[in-house]
């Protein structure tokens, strides 16, 4: 059936061809059309009016571009940079715990590493009974320099008393040397009235038995002045003084200084030196008398209030401050082992992404090991390398737009030139660049600039270290900020507030 259509068809065009022909050929000159001479107009206004549109895309679009490349300065050599911190251990130990993986996203204060803390625990313990001893040993120096101040008390009013009795003795001397006197005076008397009853006795005018009476007196008297000056010399000897007197001199002349020099008094002064020496009370000198030695001692209060000064002594008590020293050291032992136990947890110091991780549960680590890094998402800053024949209009303050492959013209960022680094890449190369040959062929360098993101939310749109950046400094627009308009950026003075006297 479908032949049959087909068949049927094909048999309908060539009547219709062969009728076409044949009109075609019986038709005149005459009657045949001509072509039209309108074509070529209507082609030209065609090509007028497409030139008109490109002019006016190119006014459009072309010409703001070309003003764009006369105004601003572009390189695609530039990357992210950004702050990356190492995290190692503080103490070492065996690793209980790790807490994160590579990627993870942590705050600052996560816990990262979990290390052994039992080993610490056991030196807190260690630590902690030391500072117990050490303050029971504070609490035996502070009786021990209450007893010794009392003994100080002690030795100081034996050394007055010293003093006192050695003036009693001179005073002693003065009596007994008057006594002598009253003795001698009584003696005279006596031998008087026995010389006078003797030359009596022949005329009867005495009797014999007064007379024995005043030969008695006599006898009397005399013994009382050897006992008076007896006495004399047992003072005199009592204070280690001669029992004779020089010539020129009496019985009672004593030394002016003998109550400061006399032994008893040396030996309290001795005494007392020896207790105060426990104490941290030293004299100026060795040689300074009991009364001199005391007066210092009193100037150390302008008052001279014995309760002020023995309070200022025992809190500088030698062998209290030493207990105080060994307790202060013990419990900074102590604060170290707390330490060195809250160091068994490993937390992070700053918000970002963790990357590099090392290690696994059962590692032990040492010390300042670095087990991971943490990239910071929010310090985050654009290094571009300019030609240095592109640094000639650049200032720190310009705005720079800056586009990233991975997010397209979907969003550009905002930047601000911010610093310029003080050398090229060649010069700060770990092998950099030795032309001493002579050979030297000239190589335009570049420059690293720096570049901070303005209005960067790492929430939204993060940045990544290591992204192509391709930077557009705006040579056109006002430099502001910080060291706006200069080349070397000034380092902020910190505000600084005024420390109390101590």
């Amino acid at each position: 059936m479908q032949q049959v259509q087909l068949k049927h068809r094909h048999q309908l065009v060539e009547t219709e061809r062969s009728t076409s022909a044949s009109a075609e050929k019986s038709a005149t000159p005459a009657e045949r059309p001509t072509p039209t001479a309108k074509a070529p107009n209507k082609r030209r206004r065609i090509l007028i009016l497409a030139a008109i549109v490109v002019g006016i895309v190119l006014l459009v679009f072309g010409i703001p571009q070309i003003i764009r490349a006369f105004n601003t300065v572009s390189t695609d050599d530039a990357y992210v940079n950004g702050y990356v911190t190492f995290v190692a251990p503080r103490v070492s130990g065996q690793v209980a715990h790790v807490l994160v993986d590579n990627n993870n996203r942590v705050k600052k204060g996560d816990v990262l590493v979990q290390l052994d803390p039992e080993p610490y625990q056991v030196q807190v313990a260690i630590k902690q009974a030391a500072v117990d001893a050490a303050q029971a040993s504070l609490t035996v120096a502070q009786a021990n320099v209450r007893g010794i101040l009392g003994q100080t008390r002690s030795n100081r009013f034996k050394l007055q008393r010293s003093i006192e009795d050695v003036d009693n003795q001179i005073a002693l001397i003065a009596a007994r040397v008057a006594t002598w006197e009253q003795e001698k005076a009584a003696l005279v008397l006596a031998q008087q009235e026995f010389d006078r009853a003797q030359r009596l006795l022949s005329t009867r005018v005495v009797s014999q038995e007064e007379y024995d009476e005043r030969r008695e007196a006599l006898d009397a008297a005399k013994a009382q002045v050897t006992q008076a000056l007896q006495n004399i010399y047992q003072a005199r000897v009592a204070l280690g003084l001669p029992a004779q007197v020089p010539e020129g001199k009496t019985l009672a002349d004593v030394p002016d200084d003998l109550d400061q020099t006399f032994s008893s008094v040396r030996q309290a002064q001795a005494d007392l030196l020896q207790t105060a020496a426990q104490l941290g009370i030293v004299p100026s000198s060795y040689t300074l008398s009991p009364k001199q030695m005391l007066d210092e001692f009193y100037r150390r209060d302008p008052s001279g209030d014995l309760d002020r000064i023995f309070a200022e002594v025992i809190k500088n008590a030698p062998s209290l401050k030493q207990a105080q020293t060994n307790l202060l050291q013990a419990q900074r032992d102590l604060d170290q082992a707390n330490l060195n136990l809250r160091y068994c947890t490993v937390v992070a110091e700053i918000d970002g992404v963790i990357s590099r991780r090392n290690l696994n549960p059962g590692n032990n680590l040492q010390a300042g090991q670095s087990v991971m890094a943490i990239n910071s998402l929010r310090d985050i800053w654009i290094d571009a390398n300019f030609k240095e024949t592109q640094l000639r209009n650049l200032r720190i303050g310009q705005h720079v737009d800056l586009e990233l492959d991975t997010y397209g013209k979907k969003h550009i960022f905002e930047g601000r030139i911010s610093g310029f680094t003080y050398g090229t890449g060649s010069t700060l190369a770990l092998l950099p660049a030795q032309n001493a040959t002579g050979n030297f062929v000239k190589v335009v360098q570049r420059l690293p600039v720096r570049i901070d993101v303005l209005n960067y939310d790492p929430e939204k749109l993060p940045l990544f270290a290591g992204l192509s950046v391709t930077p557009t400094v705006d040579l056109t627009s006002t430099p502001a900020g910080p060291n706006a308009g200069q080349y070397l950026q000034e380092r902020e003075q910190p505000a600084t507030s005024a420390s109390p006297t101590p």
